[in-house]
């Protein structure tokens, strides 16, 4: 990446990935897994490269929001010079369950 910040990936995102890894192998073409993996990347970079360019959410002011898929909504927040990804989301599911 090319920026001055470092992106870190809490447990919590870690295990969203893999959860979202195994039901895209389940039920996904390797073409579509493909194309979610560069579409993640592509974002990630963004993010990485500018943390202020996606909207605060409203139930942690430090935390940001970028809707990368109507099925993932990437959670993140910055400090200094590190990024963290917090959690990786389904807006479909209830917002109860999302824990920033």
């Amino acid at each position: 990446m090319k920026s001055g910040y470092k992106l870190f990936w809490s447990d919590k995102a870690l295990v969203d990935l893999q959860n979202i890894i195994n039901y895209l192998i389940e039920n996904w073409t390797q073409k579509e897994i493909q194309n979610f993996a560069r579409q993640l990347d592509k974002r990630l970079e963004l993010i990485a490269i500018n943390p202020r360019l996606f909207p605060k959410t409203t139930k942690r002011k430090d935390v940001r929001k970028s809707v990368l898929t109507k099925h993932t909504v990437i959670y993140y927040e910055a400090k200094g010079s590190v990024v963290t990804i917090v959690t990786l989301f389904d807006p479909r599911q209830n917002p109860k369950k999302l824990r920033l």
